[in-house]
């Protein structure tokens, strides 16, 4: 899943360990988030997107919404 997760930690100036002290968890899982290797579950989304003070689909893409596979 493409996500925003990266440029959002680096409008704060954020390292991925001070952004993993933030949500509770590793600089590690802070890193697989960012790269693809891991999706979040809902609660850490949630967490996530609360903290940017943004809707969790501005920050997560799964391809199918305004994609263009998106039927219009």
């Amino acid at each position: 899943m493409k996500n925003q997760l990266k440029v959002l930690r680096a409008m704060r100036n954020w390292s991925q360990a001070e952004l993993g002290e933030h949500l509770d968890v590793s600089r590690q899982a802070v890193n697989a988030i960012e790269t693809g290797k891991y999706d979040p579950s809902l609660p850490l989304a949630f967490k996530i997107a609360r903290l940017f003070g943004q809707p969790i689909e501005e920050i997560f893409d799964d391809g199918s919404i305004g994609g263009k596979n998106d039927g219009q």
